[in-house]
């Protein structure tokens, strides 16, 4: 399939490509050499590029921004107010200042499902390698700006997959909870539907009847899927920054991110990841350089 060169541009202040990209809450995005991002999602590939308030998608109409694209970037929700209300609390100002361009992206079930089953004690290149070769081999061909992009696969697609089948991707032991949620999913055990209908409580119990999702992977594919912002997925990052700024044991950090952010849970741990991810990164790029030796 060959996917036309079109474009549609917006204004957005609470919008920045890099910060969207690069958070952890997706991982076929990639930075292009003018500082754009291309990826593929919602079985297209798609160019975002900003510039001052001006969002440019390339690669798509007017007619698919508004079905597609702009429940995909969540820009019906009022980011001003959710920053304001975080910013209260003093220990979190500076975190969401550093990543206020963050909008949590309304991906697709069934991709966000597989990608986070993927992503569990992985690293994030080997996450993009698995998920790019999955989609390479069962995916659907786009061509854009004469480049190939491939679709995540359709979960039909995948029937009858087993983990030999899925060792080409050297998922390791993921191969397995691939394959049963595969089988799970094609058999109606979790529909998508019912999910959006349940207390997130419930529809967290729901999802951690699948094999190889456990709480962080079931709050990951909550908030980055279904939208619930009151989930507040923990890792090594999360755990470390709310141990040193708010005095929480690590075993008690998404108990303490949830009464503490409440109904802005979530976009509140993706400012506390991002911003002690990255300076993280920014720290360990200094003492590399000559400058520093």
């Amino acid at each position: 399939m060959k996917q036309m060169n079109k474009s549609f541009s917006f204004e957005a202040e609470s919008f920045d490509p890099a910060a969207i990209f690069t958070c952890g809450q997706c991982f076929r995005w990639r930075e292009q050499p003018d500082g754009s991002f291309t990826g593929v999602a919602l079985g297209r590939v798609l160019n975002v590029s900003k510039k001052g308030n001006e969002v440019l998608l390339s690669g798509c109409t007017k007619d698919e921004f508004d079905s597609l694209w702009h429940r995909y970037f969540d820009l019906d929700r009022d980011y001003k107010t959710i920053k304001r209300t975080l910013s209260k609390n003093p220990k979190l100002k500076s975190a969401v200042k550093y990543g206020g361009g963050i909008r949590i992206l309304r991906q697709e079930f069934f991709e966000t499902l597989l990608s986070f089953i993927i992503s569990a004690n992985n690293n994030i290149p080997r996450i993009q390698g698995i998920i790019e070769n999955m989609s390479r081999l069962w995916g659907e061909k786009t061509v854009f700006e004469n480049k190939e992009y491939y679709a995540f696969p359709e979960p039909s697609a995948l029937s009858g997959i087993t983990a030999g089948d899925l060792a080409p991707l050297r998922a390791g032991y993921r191969a397995a909870y691939l394959e049963k949620t595969v089988k799970s999913y094609l058999r109606g055990d979790i529909v998508y539907e019912e999910l959006c209908e349940m207390p997130t409580d419930k529809a967290r119990r729901a999802l951690m009847s699948l094999c190889g999702v456990g709480p962080k992977v079931a709050d990951c594919i909550l908030l980055f899927s279904l939208g619930r912002f009151d989930v507040f997925p923990t890792d090594v990052w999360v755990k470390r920054v709310m141990a040193e700024l708010f005095s929480c044991a690590e075993k008690d950090a998404c108990k303490k991110g949830c009464e503490m952010f409440g109904e802005y849970a979530g976009i509140a741990q993706q400012y506390l990841f991002y911003e002690r991810r990255e300076q993280s990164r920014e720290n360990e790029k200094k003492e590399k350089s000559p400058a520093a030796s």
